[in-house]
């Protein structure tokens, strides 16, 4: 029972602390950079797809020439 009076304590002190902090956006948002970090580095790894294969066949046609 003490444990239940508890949980809705925390519950209800945790939405009231959401709700008081979530009106404005900072200017600053650290997952906004992070994301954008993230698709820089999808986007390399799209363009150097061709790069890539092309030294994987070029390393199959040298080891099977020897």
């Amino acid at each position: 029972m003490n444990f239940t009076r508890i949980f809705s304590f925390a519950f209800i002190f945790v939405m009231a602390f959401n709700i008081a902090f979530s009106a404005p956006s900072p200017r600053w948002n650290p997952f906004k950079k992070l994301e954008r970090l993230g698709q820089n580095i999808r986007d390399g790894i799209i363009k150097a797809g061709p790069a890539v294969s092309v030294v994987g066949q070029t390393a199959s046609i040298i080891k099977t020439g020897k």
